[in-house]
């Protein structure tokens, strides 16, 4: 049962070949043997998988059956779930239990799904391995015994996907956090386009950029989660009026039969270095998708190298504006001062990790009135731009591909700067800037046997062609990352 994708599972569950509980017991038995070691889930909630498998089996058996009904998955602790800890990785929410759901965890629980826990990240999704989690670092099922990275900030979901301690998962996307942690453990991973999925309740890091989406082994599994999660929410203020992503089935094919598609290749991204596994994997999926009947264009994005540095000041003063309100009086950690001042400076003096620190630090230092028209206005002018060049691209091109990061997985204890880390999110933050949505599906197996992935990137809402065409890059690379074959089972 670990091996089947949610699709299968559905199909199974229906013909009453296996049974909701059946199919919880067995990936909650797999947390217990192997979240120890992989770190993935912050909270595991049994009882709440119990009720939620329970109620399932009766709908199935009743014929009242729900889009997911019985299938478990993670969901990121930064979703807030009623009655159930909703930590953030940080000390400053650690003991944090809403009396409110989000509406992305909310629309799982309409949709039949089982919760199995609250997955680990990054201290408010601020990081690119998980580092910063105040738990401790998931890590990545591939190669277990190298102990690497599984990514960050969804860092503990892909790790609980990848290794069968969930059938799917949720994640948020910032400035690569789901495609990146998903090209390094063989998943797919969906940024779709902004505000398509609502942010209510899910706990920010930088407003503007925040997305949520769905973490899966396969492009349709992912397809079939989007369509829950999307959604027009009148509680969020950026939710599109007009979002709306709908499937039934599986998705059909957008290549072959004669059916014709332009494909442009960002240049600028030829003169960044990549690995050669990288290289030489992107390199025959383009040529695969030629072969199926595609145009491959080279288009331009003439400032998509400095999507780095703008996103670098923008993402921290919308950080430093949002994490304004962890100040110990109404909620969350609380270190008694002499005076209120002095409580507020030692609350969050404790309750933040470094990096959200460092971050908050910046984001408030480029917001201040001297260093606002100097760095803010300009990073926001470069937003623009790069916005405006991906929509000039798509004149030329129908969708884009590139790489979703330029090497495999790294050993968590890799000595890296900070400005290292950083530039590990070169390939992913200029769609969050420019709101598009963006796949990243596994391409290949590396010459160390470890997953690569690569992008495919489209239109504002033109989600569903985004990943149908995803679904050929998947078919073309065949990589086999069912858990049992992972975890060297």
């Amino acid at each position: 049962m670990i091996n089947l994708t949610i699709i299968d599972a559905l199909k199974k569950l229906k013909s009453r070949e296996i049974g909701a509980l059946e199919l919880m017991q067995a990936h909650l038995d797999r947390i217990e043997k192997y979240n120890p070691e992989l770190n993935a889930y912050i909270t595991v909630t049994r009882e709440r998988a119990l009720n939620d498998a329970t109620a399932a089996a009766e709908r199935i058996a009743n014929g009242t059956a729900r889009p997911l009904d019985g299938i478990p998955i993670a969901m990121k602790d930064l979703f807030a779930t009623r009655g159930i800890r909703t930590t953030a990785a940080s000390r400053m929410l650690e003991n944090f239990v809403p009396e409110y759901e989000s509406t992305i965890s909310q629309k799982f629980i309409d949709a039949g799904s089982v919760l199995l826990g609250k997955s680990n990240l990054d201290e408010f999704a601020m990081g690119t391995f998980s580092k910063t989690s105040y738990f401790g670092a998931p890590v990545n099922p591939w190669q277990r015994e190298h102990k690497l990275t599984a990514g960050g900030s969804s860092g503990g979901s892909t790790s609980a996907v990848a290794s069968g301690m969930a059938m799917g998962a949720t994640g948020t996307d910032t400035g690569g956090s789901i495609r990146f942690p998903c090209s390094i453990t063989g998943l797919v991973g969906v940024k779709p386009t902004y505000g398509l999925c609502s942010r209510w309740g899910c706990v920010a890091f930088a407003s503007s950029l925040d997305t949520p989406g769905p973490i899966a082994r396969t492009v349709d599994d992912a397809a079939l989660l989007l369509s829950v999660m999307a959604g027009h929410d009148a509680k969020d203020s950026t939710s599109a009026p007009n979002a709306k992503f709908d499937i039934d089935g599986e998705l059909q094919p957008i290549l072959g039969d004669g059916k014709k598609l332009r494909i442009g290749v960002i240049k600028e991204f030829n003169s960044v270095q990549i690995s050669e596994d990288m290289k030489k994997l992107f390199e025959q999926r383009v040529s695969d998708l030629k072969s199926m009947g595609a145009e491959i264009v080279e288009v331009s994005i003439p400032n998509v190298l400095d999507a780095l540095a703008a996103y670098y000041i923008i993402a921290p003063a919308e950080a430093s504006s949002n994490l304004a309100r962890y100040d110990g009086m109404r909620y969350g950690l609380r270190v008694e001062g002499v005076d209120l001042e002095d409580t507020y400076k030692k609350t969050r003096a404790a309750g933040f990790g470094t990096e959200v620190q460092c971050r908050m630090l910046i984001g408030t230092a480029v917001l201040s009135s001297e260093s606002y028209e100097v760095y803010f206005m300009q990073a926001a002018r470069v937003r623009r731009m790069i916005s405006d060049a991906f929509n000039n691209a798509f004149d030329k091109c129908d969708l884009i591909v590139c790489p979703s990061g330029a090497n495999t997985a790294l050993p968590l204890d890799s000595d890296l700067t900070p400005l290292e880390y950083y530039a590990l999110d070169l390939f992913t933050v200029a769609m969050n800037l420019a709101g598009v949505p963006a796949v990243s599906v596994p391409c290949g197996l590396a010459s160390n046997g470890l997953p690569l992935g690569m992008q495919v990137v489209g239109r504002r809402f033109d989600d569903m062609r985004v990943l149908q065409l995803a679904k050929h890059i998947e078919t073309a690379a065949n990589v086999d990352n069912r858990p049992t074959v992972i975890m060297g089972e």
